[in-house]
């Protein structure tokens, strides 16, 4: 027959609390049945006194704070300048960090390598289109734009005469002639 006035000992966390458990069990286990009623009231009185230590220490505690939080709001410290402290403080030990040293010098080196790339590049473009400009082929096709236009702008003029009724009628008579097609008759032959 099993006796129910012993408690059930919970699960230990770990292999040496469950040694200590189980030597507590077999020691309380091993005591008449007196000697573990007078054992459980020492115990209920102790651990009253621990809680009744653990309210005072808690009183105590939230009279500290706020006694704290008055002495801080007569000096001026508030909530903001605590929290904007603490996060400029932990700014500075970033940067002062040689992870984030290293970090801004790859960055530093990076950037300027990529303006030295980019610089070339545009350089390069630049030149290209100014080789481009001073070319044959460019001067040439400049020559036409410009004497299309011109014929286009003396055909607009004269069409307020009466000798060209619109503007794209002076741009396809000009195309014919001078040997232009523009995007529509390419498109309507």
């Amino acid at each position: 027959m099993e006796d129910h006035t012993t408690s059930k000992v919970s699960e230990p966390a770990s292999p040496v609390a469950s040694v200590a458990s189980a030597d507590i069990a077999a020691e309380f286990a091993a005591l008449t049945v007196e000697e573990q009623e007078r054992q459980r009231a020492e115990w209920s009185q102790e651990l009253s006194r621990v809680e009744e230590e653990i309210n005072t220490l808690r009183t105590v505690l939230a009279s500290k704070t706020r006694h704290a939080s008055d002495l801080k709001r007569k000096l001026g410290i508030t909530m903001w300048k605590e929290i904007t402290d603490d996060v400029n403080q932990g700014f500075k030990n970033v940067k002062e960090s040689s992870v984030f040293q290293r970090t801004e010098s790859v960055f530093k080196s990076t950037s300027e390598k990529t303006a030295s790339v980019f610089g070339s590049i545009t350089s390069g473009i630049t030149s290209k289109f100014s080789q481009m400009k001073n070319s044959e082929s460019m001067r040439s096709i400049e020559e036409k734009v410009g004497s299309a236009y011109e014929n286009v702008k003396t055909r607009v003029s004269t069409s307020r005469s009466g000798s060209i009724n619109s503007f794209p009628d002076a741009l396809n008579e000009n195309n014919t002639s001078s040997g232009l097609n523009s995007p529509t008759d390419s498109a309507t032959k």
